[in-house]
């Protein structure tokens, strides 16, 4: 999953972006509003994590440009400012959740997966299908009840994957969700991590759409 950060302070930013990175996000960091309105016109983000007190234009302004133009990308709100009124405000400007600082990274973490969760219309933590399923929150996979021990980059793809519920996903969608800003991305890479997870789980647990993309099967699909 790739998520955009909007963070002015550097130390909060970076210290933001590495815990999320050890939880298998793909993480896009800019440090104000023009910044930000830019990135989520250029790239698909499945969150933004915004703080509200940023140079030039204000956080708050920049959550009802995106409303206004009907973007529907989940948004929590990270920001110093712990007045009630002022949480109601950001809320009713159309933000999803709201995080007052400082605050755990764990905390911040459970967040971004509750949210994540609802816009994919599950109430369970956990994603099955099939035989297979997936935790992410503890990274832990099962495929017919064993445990499948999985790369970062691996547990990421199947999870988009998962996350699709059969939708067939092209090389280059899949790519734009695993890597955010200078990651260097082979030309085979997402061909080589598919591989890497048929041999792992099963060869006909993802299927490839010749000249479209890959797609998750669960295993009822291929026997019926």
């Amino acid at each position: 999953m790739r998520l955009l950060l909007v963070e002015d302070d550097p130390m909060i930013g970076e210290s933001i972006r590495r815990g999320l990175r050890l939880q298998n996000f793909a993480v896009d960091w800019v440090r104000d509003g023009r910044a930000a309105r830019l990135a989520l016109d250029t790239a698909p983000y499945s969150l933004v994590v915004l703080d509200l007190g940023l140079p030039g234009e204000d956080g708050l302004s920049v959550l009802k440009g995106w409303r206004a133009k009907g973007r529907r990308v989940p948004v929590l709100i990270v920001t110093a400012r712990d007045a009630v009124a002022e949480r109601i405000e950001g809320l009713d400007a159309g933000a999803d959740d709201y995080l007052v600082k400082p605050f755990a990274l764990d905390e911040l973490s459970a967040r971004v997966r509750a949210l994540l969760r609802r816009q994919a219309g599950r109430a369970e933590p956990l994603i099955s299908l099939g035989p297979l399923s997936l935790d992410p929150r503890t990274h832990a996979v099962t495929y017919q009840g064993a445990a499948v021990a999985l790369s970062g980059r691996e547990f990421a793809l199947l999870q988009v994957l998962m996350e699709g519920q059969g939708a067939v996903l092209s090389r280059e969608r899949l790519e734009e969700c695993l890597y955010g800003w200078g990651d260097e991305v082979a030309s085979n890479a997402v061909e080589v991590y598919i591989h890497h997870l048929r041999k792992k789980l099963a060869p006909h647990v993802i299927r490839s759409i010749r000249g479209v993309g890959y797609q998750i099967v669960p295993d009822d699909a291929v026997h019926s």
